[in-house]
């Protein structure tokens, strides 16, 4: 008996290390489908996640393994990226066309990576054609490690709001009216949580459509976590009679400051600290409101929710608190942006401070200017590029392609630097170097200001101006507390400069968070390989669930069990373990 208690013991000791050792799962079933929905009061078509619109919020720690279950109830092909997540070694799980084969209808796909070393305010949403503008979108909120102390004494709750412009045409109505040459207009409103405007102006919002109401407790302190997700239109947002205390964006703390407003561009996302300190004589206003456009004619594209205090003694009333009055000045904004730092001292996802890493004193080995222009006509057919060249999504993604060794499928040929030559289509990628420090210098001369977001890394901000960028420029970059983060604004008519550490190994979207322009063509990918890993030490290999499409089609099999499924089995695994160890123990004891 006791040379069986021995045997019992081992086993348990080696099955709980094997089972429980490695970081923690967190588990996730998404169901995208499509309902009706009246967000503007006009009824429409719009995806939801799991029956819900927006979609569930998801809640991590760092390093969690993170497994997603998506299952595709549209009527055409899906995707679900991350933003902002980086994915570190496996861009196979990042969720657009250069990386993963499209999820069909009817079928589901499991997402397996770990948030290694990140912490803070992401989000998910549909990646192809259009489709985040009919929905489909949720916050992913990446916690801290217990042992990881906080910047800020511990707030007394978490909130979430997700603005954006939206139109009451969705995304199919959107995609035809661009590949008819067609531009988007002004939208029909901005929703806040997937509601329409409080009817603070009985002219310019009609009657019966359902507004946000964020509830709090006086003499607390909330961190209020803002994301802007929708098409292609920048954003003021702004609390009445509150300051907006700047604590993170985009996986990194900032230095704390307080801000009346802040323009949240397409694409990204902020945490701020709202303290209820006032008097709550009654509600008060939260606004996102429409910035760079002729505010008089742009008056509908507002979107209002109400702050209410549990203690508050009625409904608000009256105009909205001002935006700021600059509407064709990007003065104001420019400098807003570049006023937000790094908190170098504050521990990030690791105990080491955020301003360890001395990114000023790095030779830059590389420099890509990439330059947008106003959307132009190739071959009949309207199309925007990044330095002449519209991309044009491989029938095979990139990532197979090299696994399988599939000739021809993309180039290695994306120009560093604008050249003069008529526009055009094709399939040229970065081949960028591992381990390499880059420069890259968004440069924007569309009509329009665009963001510009990069997949599996974050970036220092070093430097934004209007006009065009000259190497004389880099006199004024920040190299000792720019933020880091994975998407930043590029003022029409002007340039953002940011340094990148290419430390991650794979294949990763460029790419403008517009949109309308994103769908015509302004995207390209970065390619980075270690030529000396021959283990899988940098970057992981084929996903045993991947989807198979283009010249590789002949792999695809019919679908198995799920990977979800296959973690509740599992579970059982560890069920039976504790049976097992109950009984054997009997025996022992």
């Amino acid at each position: 008996m006791g040379a069986l208690c021995l045997v019992y013991w081992i086993s348990i000791g080696l099955l709980l290390g094997l089972c429980l050792g490695a970081d923690p799962f967190a588990n996730f079933n998404l169901e995208l489908s499509y309902i009706t929905a009246s967000p503007l009061g006009v009824p429409q078509q719009v995806i939801a996640v799991n029956g819900k619109f927006p979609g569930p919020v998801l809640n991590v720690t760092t390093n969690y393994n993170v497994v997603v279950d998506v299952r595709n109830k549209l009527d055409e092909d899906l995707l679900i990226t991350w933003s902002g997540i980086q994915m570190r070694r496996a861009s196979w799980q990042d969720g657009v066309l250069g990386t993963n084969c499209p999820i069909p209808p009817k079928w589901n796909w499991t997402y397996q990576f770990q948030v290694k070393d990140q912490i803070g305010s992401f989000y998910y949403f549909p990646s192809l054609n259009m489709q985040r503008a009919s929905g489909g979108f949720g916050s992913f909120v990446v916690t801290n490690r217990d042992i990881i102390p906080l910047p800020f004494a511990i707030p007394d709750g978490d909130i979430v709001i997700l603005i954006g412009d939206w139109y009451t045409r969705n995304h199919t109505a959107l995609r035809k009216a661009l590949d008819n040459g067609e531009e988007l207009g002004m939208p029909d409103g901005v929703l806040i949580n997937g509601k329409g405007p409080y009817r603070y102006n009985t002219t310019l919002v009609q009657d019966g459509i359902v507004h946000e109401t964020i509830n709090v407790d006086p003499g607390k302190t909330y961190r209020i976590r803002v994301h802007n997700v929708g098409v292609s239109t920048s954003l003021n947002f702004r609390i009445q009679s509150h300051n907006l205390l700047l604590a993170e964006t985009e996986g990194y703390y900032t230095s704390q400051q307080n801000y009346t407003s802040m323009d949240v561009h397409v694409g990204q996302s902020y945490s701020f600290l709202l303290t209820t300190d006032q008097n709550a004589s009654s509600d008060y206003y939260i606004v996102a409101s429409a910035r760079f456009v002729n505010e008089s004619l742009w008056q509908r594209v507002t979107g209002v929710a109400v702050l209410h205090y549990s203690n508050s003694k009625g409904k608000v009333s009256g105009p909205l608190p001002d935006p700021p009055n600059d509407a064709f000045d990007t003065t104001f904004s420019l400098n807003q942006a570049m006023s937000i730092r790094q908190n170098v001292s504050a521990s990030g996802a690791r105990p080491n401070a955020q301003g360890s890493f001395h990114y000023g004193s790095i030779n830059v080995t590389d420099v890509y200017v990439l330059k947008s222009l106003p959307p132009s006509k190739i071959d009949g057919k309207l199309h925007t590029t990044y330095n002449g060249i519209s991309f044009v999504n491989p029938d095979t993604p990139i990532k197979l392609a090299d696994a399988y060794k599939v000739k021809g499928a993309y180039k290695l040929d994306f120009p560093s630097k604008p050249l003069e030559r008529a526009p055009s289509r094709d399939r040229s990628l970065i081949n960028a170097t591992y381990k390499g420090f880059i420069e890259i210098i968004v440069q924007n001369n569309d009509t329009v200001l665009q963001t510009f977001h990069l997949d599996g890394y974050s970036f220092f901000v070093v430097g934004m101006g209007i006009g065009e960028w000259t190497e004389n420029n880099r006199g004024s970059y920040n190299r000792w507390d720019a933020i880091s983060r994975s998407t930043v604004q590029v003022f029409a008519g002007g340039w953002t400069a940011v340094f990148v550490s290419l430390d991650n190994v794979g294949v990763w979207n460029m790419r403008t968070e517009n949109l309308d322009r994103w769908y015509l063509g302004q995207e390209t990918y970065m390619r980075i390989v270690n030529p000396e890993d021959t283990g899988n030490k940098t970057e992981l290999p084929v996903p045993d669930n991947a989807l198979y499409c283009g010249a590789l089609s002949h792999m695809q099999k019919p679908q198995k069990v799920s990977a979800s499924s296959m973690l509740a089995s599992s579970n059982l695994f560890l069920v039976l373990v504790v049976v097992l160890s109950t009984m054997i123990s009997g025996w022992c004891y």
